[in-house]
């Protein structure tokens, strides 16, 4: 059986601060997500820890990335971690944390070979040098992962130890959630033009979790390659989980939203998956960490026990 290695990686490095003095509370989801009985829950075989960096709203030498040095650093650990994880045959869970951990989570599974990415998320993060103005304000990467992954954006994170090119390739990318890019001042309508399979909210909704898994195995199946799932917890409804930086309406449903998550993850391709945008500051009660918990059990609960490794390159 492949047994769950649950990564914690308490990183808000990605993040604006949307206050003065305010520093994003994401780092703290690993340890509230855990207090809400996530380890109960998953029974993973293994747990490992992070530490948390250190967070600054002042620009770093070399870099129009807020926090640009310190997000490589955090993402080379992760990508140590999740490697070894693979390595031992089990499936990785990296509970974030910002949106900037996809890509020492791609990095590590991109050292086996060609990798896909299913990437659910509410906001497609393909913010990058081609689409604003990089000396208005330092950029935040969890603004950008999605660029990043597919090569656009720094040196600093997009190359990395061991690969060529791109973590991802762009016609290997499914976009599944996004919510802004029906307005007439969507930030990023260049990703429209690349070769993504992209999914919007209003389509995932009209589809049905069904119509989406089969648009998403269509493209999976170009190639058959291994695949990567981020899941921005934002996907939801943000009156269904508010406790987020870039709360939304509308969401794909909850209960879509597991089925279409268990299926990509019971798939033997399926190299890992990582959590990411929770923020248990805006979750006084408890109780979004609880729901969170919930939702994570019941994707995880069908997980195939089989599991095929990735092919070489």
């Amino acid at each position: 059986m492949r047994e769950i290695c649950l990564v914690r990686a308490p990183s808000n490095l990605g993040l604006r601060p949307l206050r003065p003095g305010h520093v994003p509370g994401t780092w703290r989801a690993p340890q509230a997500l855990t207090e809400a009985g996530l380890i109960e829950m998953l029974s993973p075989a293994k747990v490992v820890d992070l530490d948390r960096p250190t967070y600054s709203t002042k620009p770093q030498p070399g870099t129009r990335l807020r926090n640009g040095n310190a997000i490589r650093s955090f993402n080379l650990e992760l990508a140590e971690i999740v490697a070894s994880a693979l390595g031992r045959g089990e499936f990785p869970l990296v509970v974030g944390g910002d949106c900037a951990i996809l890509l020492g989570a791609l990095a590590a599974a991109r050292r086996s070979g060609p990798l896909a990415l299913v990437h659910a998320d509410g906001h497609s993060d393909f913010r990058h040098p081609g689409n604003y103005d990089i000396n208005a304000s330092l950029g935040s990467a969890a603004g950008m992962d999605l660029a990043l992954a597919t090569g656009r954006g720094e040196p600093l994170l997009t190359d990395w130890p061991g690969i060529v090119g791109p973590l991802v390739a762009d016609k290997q990318v499914i976009q599944i959630g996004e919510r802004e890019n029906r307005d007439p001042d969507f930030a990023w309508p260049d990703i429209n033009s690349t070769a993504m399979t992209l999914i919007d909210v209003f389509a995932a909704r009209e589809l049905g979790a069904a119509k989406v898994l089969e648009t998403t195995r269509a493209t999976l199946a170009r190639t058959g390659w291994p695949y990567w799932v981020h899941f921005d917890v934002d996907t939801l409804d943000q009156t269904v989980m508010p406790a987020v930086d870039s709360p939304g309406s509308p969401g794909i449903d909850p209960d879509d939203l597991i089925v279409i998550l268990a299926a990509l993850v019971a798939d033997p391709r399926c190299a890992g998956m990582d959590i990411t945008i929770f923020d248990p500051d805006l979750d006084p009660t408890g109780e979004l960490a609880a729901l969170l918990v919930s939702l994570l059990g019941r994707v995880f609960a069908r997980r195939d026990v089989s599991f095929a490794p990735p092919a070489s390159p």
